[in-house]
């Protein structure tokens, strides 16, 4: 009887395993489907923030994520209209002189006595952010024409998440055991208000970024200085790895004015960073969960590695709901710990009596 017994567990413990390592196999042949759905999470949780505004008003739901999808596409285009010629010129500028930055890099190097192939250097950077985009076989999709699916099933995704979050989020809970439905609302709930709370965050801290990249780059005198700006508020979305990439172009056109613009370039950037990593990053982790910065760092690798492009793009948010998750399910469930939470929002104030 004993023998047939652990014979039986034996044979549990094995298909356990085995469905783990199959489901681990499924995640990693559907990681591009299940990173475009995460994508169209993050963007809901935009879509829903906006939503909110119109909801307060008394319209439904499905109403105000309609006016909210209309009035994202209304801002974009109305930032587009005003300085989209601006852009579009500097970017053009800016492409046509990497090419006489970097020879100007070189030239200053070999009078400097530096032994280092800038030309080659860039043939590597550029080959490196070739093969980033189609990494990992399956998860190209840097293409034009995946490229624009992949947005569209991202967007109406989004759309469809945010009209209707209540239905998602109960047909989650309805697969977990009935003992744990509350925590696994309680999680889900801590996921969007973390999410919500980075994503705001992070905005804003891209915003100031790109602020400062201007007025510092224009102030000395660096070509394209607003297209500069927006690379390096766009970039800020990826952790320690988009500040330094944001400042490649900007040293390298620097140097095609002179030694010592590319100079002082290179000391605003590193200003800026010491700013966005020691002020807006503590404020970002405030507002949302503490991340370790070791932490952040490694998981955008990670992502890069695995996923391309597109894992560096997420993987922030996606680190944020980890960490969300280890929080809930393993400090406190299985060490019966207090977890770290996201703030929670803020109650309104009690009305005053008559």
């Amino acid at each position: 009887m004993d023998d047939r017994t652990s014979h039986d567990n034996f044979v549990k413990r094995a298909f356990v395993v085995l469905a783990i390592v199959a489901l681990a196999a499924a995640v990693y042949m559907l990681g591009r489907l299940l990173l475009l759905i995460f994508a169209a999470i993050v963007v809901a949780v935009i879509l829903r923030a906006i939503a909110r505004i119109f909801i307060r008003f008394g319209l439904p739901q499905g109403v105000s994520v309609t006016f909210a999808v209309i009035t994202l596409f209304a801002i974009l285009g109305s930032v587009s209209w005003v300085f989209g010629d601006l852009l579009v010129t500097q970017f053009a500028t800016l492409i046509a002189r990497i090419p006489e930055a970097i020879e100007a890099t070189q030239a200053a190097f070999d009078n400097w006595g530096l032994d280092y192939d800038v030309r080659e250097a860039a043939r590597d950077i550029t080959s490196q952010l070739s093969g980033l985009t189609t990494r990992a076989g399956s998860f190209a999709i840097m293409s034009a024409g995946g490229a624009l699916t992949n947005i569209i099933l991202v967007l109406a995704g989004a759309v469809f998440f945010a009209a209707q979050p209540d239905l998602y989020r109960q047909g989650l809970v309805r697969i977990v055991p009935k003992q744990r439905e509350k925590l696994a609302e309680e999680t889900l709930e801590d996921l969007g208000r973390a999410l919500g709370l980075w994503l705001r965050a992070q905005i804003l801290s891209s915003i100031i970024v790109a602020i400062m990249v201007y007025i510092a780059l224009s102030a000395i005198g660096v070509p394209s200085a607003a297209a500069l700006a927006v690379i390096a508020g766009l970039l800020d979305f990826i952790p320690f790895i988009g500040p330094v990439v944001a400042g490649i172009p900007a040293v390298l056109v620097a140097f095609s004015v002179s030694p010592t613009t590319a100079l002082w370039t290179l000391g605003v950037y590193v200003l800026i960073q010491q700013i966005q990593g020691n002020v807006l990053q503590p404020i970002i982790q405030k507002r949302s969960v503490d991340l370790l910065p070791a932490v952040l760092l490694f998981a955008v690798v990670a992502a890069g590695i695995l996923f391309g492009l597109l894992g560096v793009l997420l993987a922030a948010p996606l680190t944020v709901v980890g960490f969300v998750l280890v929080q809930r399910l393993y400090i406190e469930q299985v060490l019966q710990k207090v977890p770290k939470r996201p703030a929670p929002p803020k109650s309104p104030p009690p009305e005053k009596a008559e």
